[in-house]
């Protein structure tokens, strides 16, 4: 699909240059991207200019709402179809894709419900004066998706900010972008004025930096890495713009000597070969009480055993990774912990009659791991889990904040004194007691601290990011 969608058209690049599509499963291209430059996002931009001074900035908030809950019933309605696309574009398998695009249908029905119930608020003043608090859209918001959950992703950032009523341009990743094109037809046929959502495809350095560099944007969110997470806030910061940057993390799951250990290793696995590891939240730090390490690793380590990475039809545990490079950097994170001595306990297997052209890893375990070593310290979006034991609940505190990251923790334990502290000495934006992730958790505000950025998406606190407060003061006499 060579085109940008541009003020409701589907346009070419104006270099005319494209990209290609990678298929992970195979590593053959299997559809053409169009290479954006500054020149679309200057056409993309003022045509979402316009559209706030046309049809959809008139358009009131229930109506707004009208069009994304309709949205969602449209995708719905071709589930299958998107949930196909989905998992060509990623290698996810059919089971994650198919709950992606059930995730990207509910954001658009929770904020399809949501966008009328932003309300202001008065403020009681002087005796002669009337105030009050209004919330209202920034303006044109700027997207730049990562590769990782297009479909979710979409609905995640762009569908609160449209229900605020601001006008959207979407750089979506080169790497897997199909879903979000695919999306910006079905917003058209709900009934979106022409120029509302704008998608500008091509390389982050050309369309995305032309992007957040825009003089006529009125803010930025970005998901991705904390490098080019700077960069955007940089590009951001010479404009005074409010940036929403969720970067990533390295998020503990820490399992005390009380815990229901059955459960805790069956979320553990999947915390880790969710999505192949390609997840900012996954849980990709093991910390196990001493006490019960021994015992619990061998259950962890008989479950990663039996673990599988296959192509999407085959619905494995996993898929392969994104891409060539990514494949090679998770690579280089398990030979670099081999070289230095770590002791591999299990290693998952790439399931027969995968194409050897796919971007394959099997799930692995390692631990003990050392806690100043790269494995435990690193992102490493693969499926790699780093195995660390503690002694005492204090350690585990300690242990758990001691990185840069700070976006999800998961607490196992029947205690609920020690789950109510622990999860309030957590540095971190969600904590997960006896569980781990929600499903897509359209309503929960996600978000992390320190290194994994700032500002909340999901749930409502997502509706108050994307938009301004102005306070009215009106003398009215006594």
């Amino acid at each position: 699909m060579a085109r940008h969608f541009i003020n409701g058209q589907w346009v070419p690049a104006a270099s005319g240059q494209t990209l290609p599509v990678i298929n992970p499963s195979t590593g053959e291209t299997f559809d053409t991207l169009a290479r954006g430059d500054a020149r679309d996002i200057d056409a993309a931009v003022a045509a979402a200019r316009a559209a706030l001074s046309g049809a959809w900035g008139r358009m009131t908030a229930t109506e707004r709402g009208r069009i994304l809950t309709k949205m969602g019933a449209l995708i719905l309605e071709r589930a299958e179809e998107f949930a196909q696309l989905e998992a060509r574009d990623t290698g996810k398998p059919m089971s994650q894709a198919r709950n992606d695009i059930q995730v990207a249908a509910r954001y658009c029905e929770f904020y399809g419900g949501a966008a009328d119930k932003v309300h202001g608020q008065q403020i009681p003043y002087l005796n002669d004066f009337h105030v009050v608090v209004l919330r209202e859209p920034y303006g044109v918001t700027a997207h730049i998706l990562p590769w990782n959950y297009p479909a979710q992703m979409f609905g995640r950032s762009v569908v609160p900010a449209l229900a605020m009523g601001n006008a959207a341009v979407l750089k979506p990743s080169e790497d897997a972008c199909m879903t979000p094109l695919a999306f910006s037809e079905v917003a058209k046929q709900a009934g979106l004025p022409d120029g509302a959502l704008n998608v500008v495809t091509g390389l982050g350095e050309e369309a995305g930096a032309a992007l957040t560099a825009h003089r006529d944007i009125d803010f930025v969110t970005f998901t991705g890495s904390p490098e080019v997470g700077t960069l955007v806030q940089k590009a951001a910061a010479d404009r005074t713009l409010k940036v929403v940057l969720e970067l990533g993390g390295k998020s503990p799951q820490i399992v005390f000597d009380d815990a229901d250990l059955e459960r805790a290793a069956t979320f553990i696995l999947k915390a880790i070969t969710q999505n192949a590891g390609q997840t900012c939240s996954a849980g990709s730090r093991l910390l196990v009480q001493r006490s019960i390490y021994d015992s619990f690793m061998k259950s962890v380590a008989g479950r990663f055993a039996q673990s599988t990475a296959g192509t999407p039809e085959q619905d494995r545990d996993c898929g392969p990774l994104i891409n060539a490079a990514q494949k090679e950097r998770v690579e280089g994170f398990i030979r670099r912990a081999r070289e230095a001595g770590i002791p591999m306990l299990a290693q998952g297997k790439v399931a027969d009659g995968v194409h050897p052209g796919g971007f394959y890893v099997a799930p692995t375990l390692f631990g003990e791991v050392p806690r100043n070593h790269q494995l435990a310290c690193e992102e490493v979006f693969g499926p790699v889990l780093a195995a660390i034991p503690f002694d005492t609940e204090e350690d585990a505190i300690a242990l758990a904040n001691a990185t840069e990251f700070g976006l999800l923790a998961g607490v196992w334990t029947r205690d609920g004194g020690r789950q109510t502290r622990v999860a309030k000495q957590m540095k971190c934006g969600q904590v997960y007691i006896n569980s781990y992730g929600a499903g897509g958790g359209v309503e929960l505000p996600f978000g992390g601290v320190k290194k994994s950025g700032h500002g909340r998406e999901k749930g409502f606190l997502a509706l108050e990011e994307f938009c301004t407060v102005k306070t009215v003061v009106q003398y009215h006499g006594k």
